[in-house]
């Protein structure tokens, strides 16, 4: 994991950032990635006090500076050094939104783990809409932002067609993956991890341990400080990750069903065309080396044979996986 790349601010010694003041954990964790945004954070400081103070629960808040090059952790630690609700976790270098997301996951200490971007876009107010979800017993609610302020052509297009392909694969049907408001059960989120750009993809990968999984429509603003840093060319990675999710949630234990099916697909239907290449030369007479069908033929069931011995060498990799951490295939909700 990328713990070891953490560098987390001095805190005087009577801050209680992860405690209630009665000793318990907060009820809610609200993780925030952020990347050079020194002009939203005195607004999204004030944003957040107001929604977190007015919604009733214990809370504590986590800021993960995802390497900013301009004044952002500055201003981050001198809110936390005056706030006990602040964490600020400072990676080394620009990581990503998916390590930043995930450093803190790990940090979070909360029930609830709501995560939302910092460039005021997201509402920190629609945080009780998400509670409210959660308290019907949902694991995962998902902002959806019916009205977009967004350009037409480069983000709300792109992203509409992404939606929809994303939940035809992974049969978890949302209308905004893309929203970074959402809020976690926390017990089902640790059992998630991620790697590359996943971090849009968290309500299928909680899914597929078992999370119930819902959206609530919330607000979305128009960016008033700096500029987007993610633009249309994220598409072929979230392409890319979309099939590494289709894979780990249909095959992640069983990859030989793959491998081997589409090996034996390959193998049979070269086997099949040199059947049919040697009933030509044996009772029809023709001649056969130089038709590029034996070339296809041979060459499908050489593909054939790699596909099933990928498969194989799968099966020996995913084991060692299991066992060698003792990871479980499956995961208890509850015993009666």
């Amino acid at each position: 994991m990328i713990n070891s790349t953490l560098t987390l601010h001095e805190r005087p010694s009577s801050a209680t950032h992860t405690l209630d003041q009665d000793g318990a954990a907060p009820r809610i964790s609200v993780v925030i990635p952020l990347y050079n945004e020194e002009e939203s954070i005195p607004h999204l400081r004030t944003a957040l006090h107001q929604a977190l103070e007015s919604c009733g629960y214990s809370y504590e808040i986590i800021i993960v500076d995802d390497g900013s090059k301009d004044k952002s952790f500055t201003l981050l630690r001198e809110w936390a050094l005056q706030d006990q609700h602040m964490t600020v976790i400072r990676l080394r270098r620009n990581f990503g939104q998916t390590a930043a997301f995930s450093a803190g996951f790990d940090q979070a200490r909360g029930e609830i783990v709501i995560t939302m971007d910092a460039d005021l876009q997201n509402d920190p107010q629609d945080v009780p809409k998400l509670m409210a979800k959660i308290d019907e017993g949902y694991d995962i609610v998902s902002g959806w932002r019916k009205d977009r302020q967004d350009r037409w052509l480069d983000r709300k297009l792109p992203s509409m067609l992404a939606n929809r392909l994303i939940s035809n694969v992974t049969d978890v049907r949302l209308h905004d993956y893309g929203c970074s408001l959402k809020a976690y059960r926390r017990d089902v989120l640790q059992h998630v991890r991620l790697y590359g750009e996943m971090h849009r993809f968290i309500p299928a990968l909680m899914s597929q341990v078992g999370g119930t999984v819902t959206e609530v429509p919330v607000n979305h603003h128009a960016r008033q400080f700096g500029t987007s840093k993610y633009g249309i060319s994220r598409t072929i990675r979230v392409m890319l990750d979309l099939i590494t999710i289709w894979f780990l949630g249909s095959y992640s234990t069983r990859p030989i069903h793959v491998f081997g099916t589409a090996g034996l697909l390959s193998a049979g239907g070269g086997f099949l065309t040199l059947l049919y290449l040697t009933i030509v030369k044996l009772f029809f007479h023709q001649d056969i080396g130089g038709r590029p069908l034996l070339l296809l033929a041979i060459l499908l069931v050489v593909i054939g044979v790699q596909l099933i011995t990928m498969g194989l060498v799968a099966e020996m990799v995913i084991r060692t996986y299991h066992e060698s951490q003792n990871k479980p295939i499956y995961i208890v909700r509850e015993v009666v």
